[in-house]
């Protein structure tokens, strides 16, 4: 089934300021920041226990706002909660870089996890308003491209601001983007205004929401947590196996590079085909591919076979990008979108969190090679819950 053109006027590159301009800031200034959360817990005095806890307030932070986000941005509109996320996030790179004590830090860390979440959902629902149905999974893709691209390029400023100042150097680069994020986003034109007047938005809870659409949640929800999940374990397995083979830190960090760079490179034709011929064409091959790449890992003991199996599980991770934000969209209902979003990144952040908790857990049992199979073949198997489920939601297919 074909799916009708977007509208003549209608153009991603007159958008590309107000909508991907302030990911790309709020994604630099967290890219700077992440590689020195549990350095600068150390230097507070944490121990390397606490200090891992505090890398992981992040992800906490995130899950414990998903639910939250989603009352909060149907309440007060997409464009007031990415101010206000943004401004928030400012005032912690602030706290993070001058923190008295461990526990101001930590605290500073869960809240910056909480603010993400909100500008995440925001700017989902922002574009999934904007933007014409037939280039929606374009946009979110590039959303999630421009994420990246943050993300790979914020360790960089990071380092050289960590040369001239110390640690606070990188918590100074997350303060500057942050509030260029806030400035960018208040001078731009608020192009989901009309939208957002004209759409009668439900003041359901979000829990009534989330019940309402419950078989949806239990279905492509479960789907969602399949790629999320085999996601996380592509990140956590790579540098335990690089290490158990005997390669090195700076080794493994060059073929993250490597691999960060190919999966950059494919947001965009990855969105074009969701647009094109469905959304069933990327989340399947999304897992089977990442869980394939994690199958075979075992087999890589040197440098060049490590490098070669990251490229392929980026291939796959590149191909997905934007793909949950998509089958969120394509799910959530007009009327309450911002609420069943939150319930859908929840979905996302819970398979974030269990995949390298599944990991982990088969680790204490069974060697790590054994792990890294067993999660590649439950990545494969969630292709085919995938297979079945995507298209029965996919608005081509309808």
């Amino acid at each position: 089934m074909s799916v009708p053109a977007a509208p003549e006027s209608f153009r991603l590159s007159r958008i590309a300021v107000p909508a991907f301009g302030p990911t790309i800031l709020a994604a630099t200034g967290q890219g700077a920041v992440l590689p020195v959360v549990a350095l600068r817990a150390r230097e507070l005095g944490a121990s390397i226990g606490v200090a891992a806890f505090a890398v992981a307030l992040l992800g906490l932070g995130q899950l414990a706002a998903a639910l939250p986000a989603g009352a909060l941005v149907s309440r007060i509109g997409e464009t007031r909660a990415l101010v206000g996320a943004a401004a928030v996030e400012a005032v912690t790179m602030l706290v993070g870089a001058l923190a008295p004590s461990l526990w101001v830090f930590a605290v500073a860390v869960f809240v910056a996890g909480t603010t993400a979440a909100v500008f995440n959902l925001a700017r989902q629902a922002y574009l999934t308003d904007l933007v014409p149905l037939s280039m929606r999974a374009r946009a979110l893709s590039t959303l999630g491209g421009v994420n990246r691209i943050g993300l790979f390029l914020g360790p960089f400023v990071g380092t050289v601001a960590v040369r001239q100042w110390g640690i606070p150097g990188a918590y100074a680069v997350g303060l500057v983007a942050s509030l260029a994020a806030v400035t960018l986003l208040l001078l731009v034109p608020d192009l989901t205004a009309r939208h957002e007047e004209a759409v009668v938005r439900s003041r359901a809870s979000v829990f009534s929401v989330l019940r309402a659409h419950r078989r949806t949640l239990l279905t492509l929800g479960v789907g969602v947590l399949a790629i999320a999940g085999a996601r996380a374990c592509r990140t956590s397995v790579l540098p335990l196996w690089a290490q158990s083979v005997g390669i090195s830190a700076a080794d493994t960090s060059l073929v993250f590079g490597i691999a960060g760079a190919v999966d950059m490179l494919l947001f965009y034709p990855a969105g074009l085909v969701m647009d094109r011929f469905g959304r069933t064409w990327i989340a399947v091959p999304t897992v089977v591919v990442i869980g394939a790449g994690m199958a075979v890992l075992p087999l890589a003991h040197s440098l060049v076979a490590l490098t070669l199996v990251a490229v392929v599980m980026a291939v796959g991770n590149g191909i997905g990008s934007g793909i949950v934000m998509t089958l969120g969209a394509d799910a959530s209902p007009a009327e309450a979108r911002p609420q069943f979003l939150g319930g859908w990144r929840l979905f996302a952040d819970l398979g974030s969190s269990a995949g390298p908790l599944l990991v982990g857990g088969i680790s204490l049992v069974a060697p790590l090679a054994t792990a890294i199979v067993v999660v590649g073949a439950l990545s494969i198997a969630g292709g085919g819950w995938l297979l079945r489920w995507v298209p029965r939601f996919d608005p081509l297919r309808r």
